[in-house]
């Protein structure tokens, strides 16, 4: 007897072979959903997707516009501190340049990939050979982004010199690192050196506003300055700590963003120098310690903090030369993990001996 194959069963094959393909098709790519947009970190979410987006650096993004437009883009290395806009700035050049089908015209490699000797002759030789289809993108030229490139290997790097000069007519490189001294001189000079300097505050904060009235969030004056003022210049940190404080509390003030963050307040700073030169040194270590343990600080953001505090008050220079050199040494001696009691004995020291200086010099 034949079987008797049901309709039904024809379109139940049909969509399980269209759920098959579908699945094949989608394999390997981010398919971004309406729950992945509300967890995605802010850090991504307001990442610059133009050059007229990107926050300041307006020099330094205006030329490298003007050399994009004009289709006269060189190698380009750009260094500085993180979270300035290095690898946004490359992106979005990336985007000016291809449109849409960016990701068909670009390598990125950083850090967490393999970027030995190897991958220089092999990955990154073969992308820059083979010939390129521009998909309807203004350039044909390809682009090769190195990100974090002084963390490649001296061998790479000099691998890398050659497979720079051989491939300049169809691909350009872009080189990212934080350390430029660290990059050998053969490969810095085959590049335009751009360097991204911390960003000004005014830039921070026209930017943390955007994300702020994007968001809805209710930021306090001081909560806004304190946020500045912790990010010393990276906008990522900024947003990270922005997203940390408004997921721990509603209303984003300076006590919220510097108990998130887990540093000094401005106040306890100040009274914890007033103790230091003031107080006997049995007081203010007591003083101190119970500070420590009840607000949960580190020895060395005290350090950190109270050295910033010296500096702005009046006390004779070489008195401060000398006080500033000893914060400096139990700094480094914390960064090497040396015992926190022994360090807080050192500091508290340090500042008896700078106030006998001071009343010999009052003499």
């Amino acid at each position: 007897m034949t079987e008797v194959i049901s309709l039904m069963d024809i379109d139940e094959d049909d969509q399980h072979q269209k759920q098959n393909d579908s699945q094949k098709l989608n394999k390997g790519k981010n398919v971004v959903t309406a729950t992945d947009t509300k967890a995605t970190p802010w850090v991504e979410k307001y990442r610059p997707q133009s050059l007229a987006d990107v926050a300041a650096h307006r020099d330094i993004v205006d030329t490298i516009d003007r050399l994009t437009s004009e289709n006269r883009l060189p190698h380009l290395l750009l260094y500085g501190p993180p979270g300035t806009g290095k690898t946004s700035t490359i992106l979005a050049v990336a985007r000016k340049l291809y449109g849409a089908h960016y990701h068909n015209m670009i390598l990125e490699l950083n850090a967490s990939d393999d970027r030995g000797i190897d991958v220089v002759r092999q990955q990154i030789q073969d992308f820059a050979s083979t010939q390129s289809f521009s998909f309807g993108a203004k350039s044909s030229v390809k682009l090769i982004l190195l990100d974090e490139a002084d963390a490649m290997t001296k061998d790479a790097q000099f691998a890398l010199r050659r497979v720079i000069e051989k491939y300049t007519k169809n691909t350009r490189f872009a080189l990212i690192c934080n350390h430029v001294n660290k990059m050998i001189p053969a490969l810095q000079s085959r590049c335009t050196r751009f360097r991204f300097a911390p960003l000004d505050p005014i830039h921070v904060t026209e930017r943390l506003k955007h994300v702020i009235e994007a968001e809805g969030l209710d930021v306090t004056e001081s909560g806004l300055a304190a946020l500045v003022r912790l990010s010393n210049g990276d906008m990522r940190k900024a947003l990270n700590i922005l997203q940390s404080t408004h997921m721990a509390s509603q209303k984003i003030t300076e006590e919220a963003v510097y108990l998130c963050t887990g540093n000094p307040l401005p106040k306890d700073i100040e009274q914890i120098s007033y103790w230091l030169l003031n107080e006997s040194f049995a007081e203010s270590f007591t003083r101190v310690s119970k500070m420590k343990t009840r607000k949960g600080l580190a020895l060395i953001d005290i350090v950190r903090e109270v050295t910033m505090f010296v500096f702005k008050i009046k006390m004779p220079s070489d008195v401060r030369v000398q006080l500033i050199n000893d914060l400096a040494d139990i700094e480094y001696r914390l960064s090497y993990g040396c015992n926190d009691k022994l360090q807080l004995g050192s500091l508290i020291a340090t500042f008896t001996q700078a106030r006998s200086a001071l009343v010999s010099a009052a003499k």
